[in-house]
This record gives structure tokens, C-alpha cells and sequence, in this order.
């Protein structure tokens, strides 16, 4: 047993031993490795150190390098620049030297042109002093011979050029009048062209009478009813007169009044269509085609405000107003008149920078006395401005409307605007009627005493008669007999003929020079 122990723990050390031994060689591997591994690190530390060492030594010169680089490239430049100023600098100097010399050159000259001039003005002096001296004898010797002093022919000489300068002056005035003239003749052509060609108006021709179409002859019978009761009902009622003739199918209704004889119209056809004709239904219809008319009137008198812009107008204003589309003055609708008169004078008022607001209101409002005019006593434009001033219009409109005719003298623009206007409406070609026998006759005897002359090739009445154009032979009148030629027409056409307005003579005379290439 004892043995066994001894034997164990001989076992045991001898384990112990080999296990210490082998700690000892793993420790001494350990550390031979380690000490390679730190070597080793030691050794690429030391490489790495030296390699940046060599890499910053390299930076440093590539840096150095570029400095001194940069340092000589700087250098050259401030070198450039240095000797560019310096180049102007010398330039400048130099220019400064050239100047220096052309002053000196010129006050060189200066100083002897001084000396000259004042040499010159010494014998200047000297030849004014002896002049004058000759003058002064001179005078003293024409004194002697005119026997008058030197104020006097100063005087008279002034005199004589005062009134060379009063005729010249005179002529002169009398040719800028003249300009004026013609250019405020043209100007004023211009504004009426331009103003009358924006407004197209339609020839509104009115009749005396007006005719009922019926649907047959026997209508007639029943229109004129037993012993004439129906006819005369009707025109008792209506206050026209009633013509049955001939005419087939057909009544023609006459009146001087055209609102009375659209009542009859209307009437007439009211009755026409409903069939029952007697007296007491005749005055029936009479009285509600006058209420109807008087709601037509209403309604023509406020479109013609709303066609021109005036919807402030008094309601018995408008009310009158339509009454005047069925006035008319020498066949023209008064209405349509009045019309024509606000867009002419609103235009023209347009062109010249006058009132249009004026212009245009007392152009539709200058004839609204015509209106009651019939009914009351006065002379339309009396009635017009009583009516104008009871409805609160302004004294600028009323003034406007008052001069239209000449009987008061205008105070503003808008008033002679007005007039312009109306002459326009009024005597345009087609405005008011006249008959085309006498219209064509009257033509025909301007161009007969045009032809009547020596030496007239042709002759031409255009513009509805207002102006007649002359063509004569260049080879037997002359521009100065062409001008006389002119007045003597005028003359004879002024005693021969019977015309509205004015009627233009316009001769022309030309020369024509003609030859062939052949």
C-alpha cells in the first residue's frame, strides 16, 4: 500500500514537473514570438516614419517649389506693370513737353498778334478821327446846299422809312390774314367732312297723306256707311278727311297733321279688322288707338334718348319729343331731324374739344317747340324754351337750342355748333323734298349756261347741284379768262336760277402735251 503512495505521488511530481517544463516552453514560445511581433512592428513603424518623413520632405520642396513659382510669376507681372506706367508715364511726359512748346509757340503769337492789332488800332483811330472830321464837313456843306439841319433829315428819313415799314407790315398782315384764312377754311372743311362721314342716315321722306289697303271694293260701302254717317264719324273723330275714289281697293287718308292721320290710319285698320262700322264704335276705337298712340309716342320719344345717350330728360320732355315723329318740316321728319342735328353736333363738338354733352342735348332739343307749336302761340323756338326752362334744363342748352335759327347771337361754341348742325341735316341731298322734275331742270339749266359760254369743251353739275364743273379749251381761254369765266357764270346763275345754300363754279384749264414714239 505504502508503495502504491509512493508510487502515486512519484506519478503526481513527475506530472507536475512535465506540466511546469511544458508552461515554461510555451511561455518561452510566447515570448519569442512576441518579442518578433513587437520587432516587427518596431521595423514597419520605423519604414512608415521614414516613408512619410520622405513624403513630407517631398510636399515641403513641391511647395517651396510652387511658392517661389508663384513668387517669380508675381514678379514678372508687377515688372509688366511697373514698366507699362512707366512707358505712360513717359508718354504723358512727353505729350506734357509738346504741349509745353505749342502753348509757347502760341503765346508767341498771341504777342505779336497783340502788337499788330494795336498798331491797327492806332491807325483805325486815326482814320475814324479823320472821317469824322470828313463827315463833319460833309455835313456842314449839305446843311449849306439843302438848307436843312441834321435832325430835320433825320426826321424825314425816319418819316419816309416808317412808312415803308407801315406798307410792308401792311402787306404782310394782309398775307398772313389770308393764310389764316385759308387754313381755318380748310380746317373747318376737314372737321365737316370727317364729322359728316361717320354719320349715316337713312332719307326719311314724309307724305301728306296715307293709304289703307282694304280687302276688297265692297268695304268702301260700309267705310262710307248709310248716307255718309260712318265717313263722317270717322273724320269728325279723327279731324282728317277721308278720300274714297277710284282707287281699287284702297282709302287715302289726308291731313296736314301726321299724328292725326296715323290715328285715322290706325283706327281705320282697327275697324277694318274687327267688321263692325258704325258711328258709336268708330268713336269707341278712336279713343283707344289715342291712348295707344299716346304709349307709342312715350316709346319714340324715349328711344331716341336712349339712342343718343340722354336718359336724364323730364318725362313730358320725352313725351314731346315723340310727338315730333310725327311733325315733320318740308316732308322731313322732325324727329329724325333732330336726331341727325345731336350726332352732328356731338361729333363736331368731338373734333374741335367743345361740350359733347351740350352740343349733343341741345341738338336733339333745338326744334322740341315744334312740337306744341300748333297748339299754342309763339313761334317754336319761343315755345321750345319756355318748355326747355319749365323742365329745369340748363341756360348752356338753352342758349345752344335759341341760336340755331340767327334770331339771338351765339355766346358759345356749342351754339354755333348746333346751327352748323342743323344746316347740315337740313340741307343735305335727299333730306327734304323736292320734286324730280324741278331737281332735274334745275341741273340741266346750271349746265346750260355753263355751255352757253365761249370756250367751254364741257360741264359737268355734281353734289345734287351745288357745284358745277367747267373743263374749258386750254388753246382759247387763258388762266386769267379762265377766273373772269368763273365769276360770269356765277353771276348769271345768281340772276337765271332759283337755288337753296350756295352753288360752286369751278373752272379747270388744263394743258396736255402729247407726242408718239414710233
Amino acid at each position: 500500500m505504502t508503495n502504491i503512495i509512493l508510487a502515486a505521488i512519484a506519478g503526481f511530481a513527475c506530472a507536475a514537473i512535465c506540466f511546469i517544463l511544458y508552461l515554461n516552453v510555451k511561455k518561452n514560445n510566447t515570448l519569442t514570438a512576441a518579442r518578433e511581433d513587437a520587432r516587427r512592428i518596431i521595423d514597419e513603424a520605423t519604414k512608415d516614419s521614414q516613408r512619410k518623413v520622405k513624403e513630407a520632405e517631398l510636399e515641403a520642396k513641391d511647395k517651396v517649389y510652387q511658392a517661389r513659382q508663384e513668387f517669380e510669376r508675381q514678379s514678372r507681372d508687377q515688372r509688366k506693370e511697373l514698366q507699362q506706367v512707366e512707358r505712360r508715364l513717359n508718354q504723358r511726359e512727353e505729350k506734357m513737353d509738346r504741349r509745353t512748346q505749342q502753348l509757347e509757340q502760341a503765346e508767341n503769337r498771341l504777342k505779336n498778334q497783340e502788337q499788330s492789332l494795336t498798331q491797327k488800332e492806332k491807325k483805325i483811330e486815326e482814320k475814324n478821327q479823320a472821317a469824322e472830321a470828313l463827315v463833319q464837313e460833309q455835313q456842314r456843306k449839305l446843311e449849306e446846299v439843302a438848307g436843312l439841319t441834321a435832325d430835320q433829315a433825320k426826321k424825314d428819313l425816319i418819316k419816309s422809312m416808317e412808312q415803308d415799314a407801315r406798307m410792308d407790315a401792311a402787306q404782310i398782315v394782309k398775307r398772313i390774314e389770308e393764310e389764316a384764312r385759308e387754313q381755318a377754311n380748310n380746317q373747318a372743311k376737314y372737321v365737316l367732312a370727317s364729322t359728316m362721314q361717320r354719320i349715316a342716315s337713312d332719307v326719311v321722306m314724309e307724305q301728306t297723306v296715307s293709304v289703307v289697303d282694304l280687302p276688297s271694293d265692297e268695304m268702301k260701302g260700309r267705310i262710307i256707311g248709310r248716307e255718309g254717317r260712318n265717313i263722317r264719324a270717322l273724320e269728325m273723330a279723327a279731324g282728317v278727311d277721308l278720300i274714297i275714289d277710284d282707287t281699287p281697293e284702297a282709302v287715302t287718308i289726308s291731313c296736314f297733321d301726321p299724328l292725326r292721320r296715323e290715328l285715322a290710319r290706325m283706327a281705320l285698320e282697327r275697324l277694318i279688322t274687327d267688321g263692325r262700322i258704325h258711328p258709336a264704335r268708330i268713336e269707341e276705337i278712336v279713343q283707344k288707338v289715342r291712348a295707344e298712340l299716346d304709349s307709342r309716342i312715350l316709346e319714340e320719344g324715349e328711344a331716341a334718348a336712349f339712342e343718343l345717350g340722354i336718359p336724364d330728360l323730364h318725362i313730358e320732355i320725352i313725351k314731346h319729343l315723340g310727338r315730333l315723329r310725327y311733325r315733320t318740316s318740308y316732308g322731313q321728319s322732325v324727329l329724325q331731324h333732330s336726331k341727325e342735328v345731336a350726332q352732328l353736333s356731338a361729333r363736331l363738338a368731338l373734333e374741335i374739344k367743345a361740350d359733347v354733352n351740350v352740343a349733343r342735348r341741345a341738338g336733339l332739343l333745338h326744334d322740341i317747340g315744334k312740337a306744341i307749336d300748333r297748339e299754342m302761340e309763339g313761334s317754336h323756338l319761343e315755345l321750345g324754351v319756355q318748355m326747355l326752362r319749365k323742365y329745369g334744363e340748363s341756360e348752356s342748352v338753352i342758349h345752344a337750342m335759341e341760336c340755331h335759327h340767327g334770331d339771338v347771337e351765339p355766346r358759345t361754341v356749342e351754339a354755333v355748333l348746333v346751327t352748323i348742325a342743323d344746316a347740315l341735316s337740313a340741307a343735305r341731298p335727299g333730306a327734304r323734298r323736292e320734286a324730280l322734275e324741278s331737281y332735274v331742270r334745275r341741273l340741266e339749266k346750271l349746265e346750260g349756261i355753263a355751255n352757253d359760254f365761249k370756250g367751254v369743251s364741257k360741264a359737268y353739275a355734281i353734289q345734287a347741284g351745288r357745284e358745277l364743273r367747267i373743263i374749258v379749251e386750254s388753246t382759247k381761254i387763258n388762266d386769267a379768262e379762265a377766273m373772269w369765266l368763273s365769276k360770269d357764270v356765277a353771276r348769271r346763275i345768281e340772276q337765271e336760277v332759283q337755288y337753296p345754300g350756295q352753288i360752286k363754279v369751278m373752272v379747270i384749264r388744263e394743258t396736255r402735251a402729247v407726242d408718239y414714239a414710233k
